[in-house]
């Protein structure tokens, strides 16, 4: 996932259905559980304990 974002223009991603919906998207692109931290931060600024709640039940 080639994206290049400011930090100023990152959005917050805080609710689980949108971290879920960011893991789905990454996944169908083809991105292993190891690389999602990775890429999702990448765009995002990522309430973390939400995310490792998410990815925990995925």
């Amino acid at each position: 996932m080639e994206r290049f974002v400011e930090d100023h223009q990152k959005r917050r991603l805080t609710e689980r259905v949108d971290i879920m919906t960011a893991i789905n998207i990454l996944m169908s692109q083809g991105y292993d559980e190891d690389e999602l931290i990775g890429e999702i931060t990448k765009v995002f600024y990522v309430d973390l304990d939400a995310y490792n709640e998410v990815i925990g039940r995925h």
